[in-house]
């Protein structure tokens, strides 16, 4: 496969030629090197800096995800109150039986207040069960619901999109990012408000028992609040910290995995390994600092909890002995205690999730507010039935992005007509702009100038989906999903019938070494399909083509890497494919488009000549030349 190098939008590098149409089918297949729209200047793999903690707007929108499941929202609030309520019976039962069971000598009123203990104990289990159900249940009902969408938003987005974002920031954020809203839905908002709740009853619990009490026991929180404030700034820094390093280790493992074969073709193994070696220790170095943070904060609180139960064991003996408490009300007081900052660990550590949230939640819906570039039209016009297939192309200039000077043309003013059934193929040299005329075909880039019509019909005034299924494309590197053999030639179309699938496949001459499969037809074909031959994938793909039966049929380079055996049979399935077809093939090899009604002749984006293959040679122009050079014969050694 061959690249030509142009500058893009901003004037970066870019590719263009054959790869277009294999990024724009396939995005996990896009080159490495590609260039990128408003790309930032650090590597694309990067994920971008983290925002507020918190975002009321983006929070109301998360909210809103929780809208289907408002029921279910409201009965885990309620537990989460009724939790909470409870957790002050335990000390507030206590300081009866201290006070005035046991004094009394009210064996009755223990009994009593032992049984409703152990209740309390009991239906507190009971409501942190199902309440943990709950809101695990809600969160993982809204990650269905967002990943839904995120991918029903991915497949819809246009090729341009592709072009600028990497496949690996695309699955982090219908994986990881969405994942970060699980945490926010499941453990995250739905927990804070029991926190709160938990922390309100008991404040509350402790002013009725004794006001002044009370208030020596909060006496510490502003040191607590200063604690929490330097560890949240810390601990912020180092968690964007992680992300980064995580979104690097991701890009390298993607990166190399997917190209094994040339890095073991290379002996690149020993280098690789120094690289992530590197990687991974600067992703182990921000997890330890991490690490560092959370030992010394909760010991922190832990000595605040070991203070303020001091104070009250100091103060509440004190008034003791001075007889203006209880020893109920200080043994209260000192479980209360224990309970009251256990939640304000909590709010620390839902600090990170809600940031994660926050950060995820911009990043997702980004993605889903962008319009695609290349869409339907607010008045699309139909396509008369039966399609004729007549393509004409009318002045197209088209540029990937703008240079110093302007644009970048790689079309300049291209102008022809394809009739109905016609076979014409496109050649020239690379980066003629050959394959760009199949991208603006497709409708996967508009032109800047001019127009492109389908029977008549301007393409930009057809719904998109209706446009590309009246075209069968057929790419030099054929992408086949790890699915059945059937499923790779229908590709999930149910309306393609098991006697119609069987039929393209003899048509194209593929069922020779698909019977010879153990399951046939329902044989997995493994990742990518690396369980055939190039020409045996070739084959499947002419097969998928001619199941789907289109009026126009696109062959990029579809004979190109095979041996001659298979080219023959190839051969045989390309004219069986062109058959009362519109045809426009795209070739390097002169041979294949020898018997073509019509050749195109392009030049650095004009159209140089056109013409029957014999016209062409006694024209003796630009298409005799590459004639000559593809099928002179060395001179014989002297």
């Amino acid at each position: 496969m061959t690249y030509q190098k142009e500058t893009g939008p901003e004037g970066e590098p870019t590719l263009h030629g054959r790869s277009r149409v294999l990024l724009a089918q396939w995005p996990a297949r896009r080159h490495p090197s590609e260039g990128m729209k408003n790309a930032p200047a650090g590597p694309i793999q990067e994920e971008e800096a983290l925002g507020k903690a918190y975002d009321a707007r983006l929070m109301r929108r998360l909210l809103g995800y929780l809208a289907p499941y408002k029921g279910r929202v409201v009965a885990a609030v309620v537990m989460l109150v009724l939790g909470a309520a409870l957790q002050i019976v335990g000390p507030w039962l206590v300081a009866i039986a201290l006070d005035d069971a046991i004094p009394d000598g009210d064996g009755r009123l223990l009994a009593i207040l032992a049984i409703a203990y152990l209740t309390a104990a009991a239906l507190t289990f009971l409501l942190e069960y199902a309440q943990s159900l709950l809101t695990t249940w809600l969160g993982q009902r809204v990650m269905y619901d967002l990943r839904t969408e995120v991918f029903g938003q991915l497949q819809e987005l246009d090729v341009q999109f592709y072009d600028r974002n990497p496949v690996g920031r695309l699955m982090t954020r219908i994986t990881s990012d969405v994942e970060a809203l699980n945490e926010l839905f499941s453990s995250g908002v739905v927990a804070i408000f029991g926190d709160l709740f938990t922390l309100l009853f008991i404040i509350t619990a402790m002013l009725l028992l004794d006001w002044q009490l009370a208030l020596i026991t909060l006496s510490v929180m502003p040191l607590v609040a200063w604690a929490a404030f330097i560890f949240r700034s810390r601990i912020r820094s180092v968690y964007r910290d992680i992300r980064l390093r995580l979104a690097r280790i991701n890009a390298f493992l993607h990166e190399r995995l997917t190209g094994i074969q040339v890095v073991q073709l290379f002996n690149r193994e020993e280098r690789d390994a120094d690289r992530l070696d590197e990687i991974n220790r600067s992703y182990l170095e921000a997890h330890l600092r991490s690490i560092t943070y959370y030992a010394l904060f909760f010991p922190i609180i832990e000595l605040f909890t070991a203070t303020a139960l001091a104070l009250i064991i100091a103060y509440g003996g004190f008034s003791i002995l001075a007889g203006t408490t209880s020893v109920g009300v200080v043994t209260a007081f000192l479980l209360y205690a224990r309970r009251f900052f256990r939640p304000i660990q909590d709010l620390s550590e839902k600090y990170n999730v809600l940031q994660a949230a926050m950060a995820s939640s911009e990043r997702i819906f980004k993605l889903l507010d962008r319009e695609p570039v290349i869409g339907d039209p607010e008045e699309p016009r139909p396509l008369e039935e039966p399609v004729r297939g007549e393509i004409e192309f009318r002045d197209v200039w088209f540029a990937y992005g703008e240079g110093e000077e302007g644009p970048d043309w790689v079309l300049k003013g291209i102008s022809f007509r394809a009739a109905p059934g016609e076979r014409v193929a496109v050649v020239g040299h690379t980066g003629a702009g050959k394959t760009t005329l199949i991208n603006l075909l497709m409708r996967f880039y508009d032109p800047q100038r001019g127009e492109i019509l389908l029977d008549g019909v301007p393409i930009h005034e057809v719904r998109v989906r209706e446009l590309r299924r009246r075209i069968g494309l057929v790419l030099q590197d054929v992408f086949l999903f790890s699915e059945s053999v059937a499923y790779n030639i229908r590709l999930g179309n149910e309306a393609i019938s098991r006697n119609r699938l069987e039929m393209a496949a003899r048509d194209v001459g593929a069922d020779r070494f698909i019977e010879r499969l153990p399951a046939t037809y329902e044989q997995p074909l493994g990742e990518r399909g690396l369980s055939l031959s190039v020409g045996e994938r070739q084959l499947i793909s002419f097969a998928r083509a001619l199941a789907y039966d289109p009026a126009i049929l696109i062959l990029d380079e579809a004979t190109s890497s095979v041996d001659s055996e298979i080219e023959a049979r190839i051969e045989a399935a390309t004219h069986r494919l062109m058959e009362a077809r519109t045809s426009l093939v795209i070739a390097h090899r002169l041979s294949t488009v020898q018997g073509a009604d019509r050749i195109l002749v392009l030049h650095r984006g004009v159209l140089e000549e056109e013409g029957t293959h014999d016209e062409l040679l006694r024209r003796g122009g630009l298409y005799a030349r590459l004639h000559e050079l593809q099928f002179a014969r060395p001179s014989p050694a002297r």
